[in-house]
C-alpha cells in the first residue's frame, strides 16, 4: 500500500510540475486545443477522445462509489475535469480512510465486501 500511495504522490507532483510549465508557456487555453484536435480527426484527437473516455469512467466510478449522492456527483464532476490531479489525491485519501483495504477503496463503504 505504501508503494501505491507513493506512486500516486509521484503522479500528482509530476503532473503539477508539467501543468505549471505548460500553463506558463501556453496559458490556460486547454479546451480549444483539446477539442480542435478532436475535430481534426488526427492521432492527437484520437488520444484526446480515449483520454476523455477515461476521464468519464473515473468520474462515473467516483460518483458510483459514493452512491450517486450529491457529494458523489460533485466528486465525480471533479474527477472528470480534474483527471489525475483529482484522482491520485482522492485515492490516497480513500486508502487511508479505508485503512488500506482496497476492496473498500474500490467499492465504497456502503457496499458489502466479500
Amino acid at each position: 500500500m505504501h508503494n501505491f500511495r507513493m506512486l500516486l504522490a509521484l503522479f500528482t507532483v509530476c503532473i503539477l510540475i508539467y501543468t505549471g510549465v505548460v500553463v506558463s508557456t501556453h496559458g490556460w487555453n486547454l479546451f480549444p486545443v483539446f477539442f480542435g484536435e478532436l475535430a481534426a480527426l488526427t492521432w492527437p484527437g484520437q488520444f484526446n477522445l480515449d483520454f476523455a473516455c477515461f476521464l468519464a469512467l473515473s468520474g462515473i466510478w467516483t460518483a458510483w462509489r459514493h452512491g450517486f449522492s450529491r457529494w458523489g456527483i460533485v466528486l465525480g464532476v471533479a474527477g472528470f475535469f480534474g483527471g489525475m490531479l483529482f484522482l491520485a489525491p482522492y485515492l490516497v485519501f480513500a486508502s487511508y480512510k479505508e485503512q488500506g483495504d482496497m476492496a473498500r477503496v474500490l467499492l465504497g463503504v456502503n457496499r458489502p465486501v466479500g
